[in-house]
């Protein structure tokens, strides 16, 4: 069927694993187990169907660099799995806007050169999906790049929480245009969030009354830097927060729920450590407690789902559906316009895939 054209705005760490990632799964048969993806093929795409074709970014270190270079310059700092060729693909000068916080503007320096025309750029490469990895709290950037992307009739897939997906306005502009969008919010592989819900889940399953509950994250790359800046953590903590409270069959006090971010060590890399407790209560009121601790490399436990995301947004294209695509955005995505339980939503995935829903 061809390859799927890709972009990237924000070329981190996500960026560099998910680049990784589809050279390092070329050529592989059809029923090779792959850590990380639903299928090998979906919709007869395959992960080396995948094509990136531009890349947007402000960071004077990668702004006219190759993306198989960009990837791998500070700060970027996660783990390095594959060898990536030389693409040809220089990345281009995107808008700032938001999208420096300050906590990190000693580390990234916005290139002097003038923004890009994005939305030709997009037009003339014949983007398929784009995909939005900007920074936390980066609202005004994203807003201005989903124009492009409307503008340039592509699919999108937003990796972060600014709320695009789950908004009835930008959801009804995509709609009205034939294009599908993914969002919000990108799960990890297995991460906080997924083993947050799966938990909190079993605990409502098995009757377990939740009194109190919080998750703690803390890591070493730019984005915990950038989340010590509070205001830029408004919408990740709603959007992990909601993640979570969604699996909840009764509502629970804001003040007995804690999710979020704590802080930056940066000896961690792109290592990211989550502290998970729940405390409750079982038959005749008798207290219970858990502890969980989970250690991870950030950004690589992320990259598979957004290949998978990949596929769905172009098959969505490939259908001629527009709007918020309602399965993958459940499974995929932490603030989805309708939540599920995460078997409920892999179910409409597949079904989505096989062209059931």
């Amino acid at each position: 069927m061809g390859s799927i054209k890709v972009a990237i705005i924000g070329v981190g760490n996500c960026a560099s694993s998910l680049v990784q990632g589809i050279h390092h799964y070329l050529e592989l048969p059809n029923d090779a187990e792959v850590p990380g993806i639903m299928h090998n093929t979906i919709g007869e795409y395959r992960i080396d169907d995948i094509e990136v074709v531009a890349a947007f970014d402000i960071d004077e270190n990668k702004v006219g660099k190759d993306v198989s270079e960009a990837i791998f310059t500070q700060p970027n700092n996660t783990l390095k799995f594959a060898e990536v060729p030389h693409l040809g693909v220089p990345v281009e000068r995107g808008m700032t806007h938001d999208g420096i916080g300050k906590y990190v503007s000693h580390l990234v320096k916005k290139s002097p050169h003038s923004t890009t025309d994005v939305s030709g750029i997009l037009k003339e490469r014949g983007v398929d999906v784009v995909i939005n990895y900007l920074p936390v709290g980066s609202e005004m950037a994203t807003k201005w790049y989903v124009e492009q992307i409307l503008d340039a009739r592509c699919a999108m897939i937003n990796c972060i929480p600014v709320f695009i997906a789950r908004e009835d306005y930008w959801r009804s502009r995509f709609e009205e245009r034939g294009l599908p969008i993914i969002g919000d919010d990108i799960k990890s592989q297995l991460g906080a969030t997924i083993t947050h819900r799966v938990l909190t889940r079993l605990f409502e399953d098995r009757g377990v009354a939740i009194d109190n509950t919080y998750q703690l994250n803390f890591g070493g790359n730019t984005d915990f830097l950038n989340m010590l800046e509070r205001e830029r953590l408004v919408s990740k903590k709603i959007s992990k927060t909601g993640a979570v409270t969604s699996q909840m069959d009764d509502e629970i006090d804001p003040d007995r729920i804690h999710i979020g971010p704590s802080d930056h060590v940066p000896w961690l890399q792109d290592r990211k450590w989550c502290y998970i407790r729940m405390e409750g209560r079982i038959f005749g009121g008798a207290p219970i407690s858990l502890e969980v601790k989970l250690e991870v490399w950030d950004s690589p436990n992320s990259a598979g789902v957004v290949v998978d995301a990949i596929r769905c947004a172009k098959l969505a294209l490939d259908r001629g559906i527009g709007g918020t695509i309602i399965g993958p955005s459940a499974y995929f995505m932490k603030s989805p316009p309708e939540q599920y339980t995460d078997d409920a939503a892999r179910d409409l995935v597949e079904a989505f895939i096989a062209g059931d829903s």
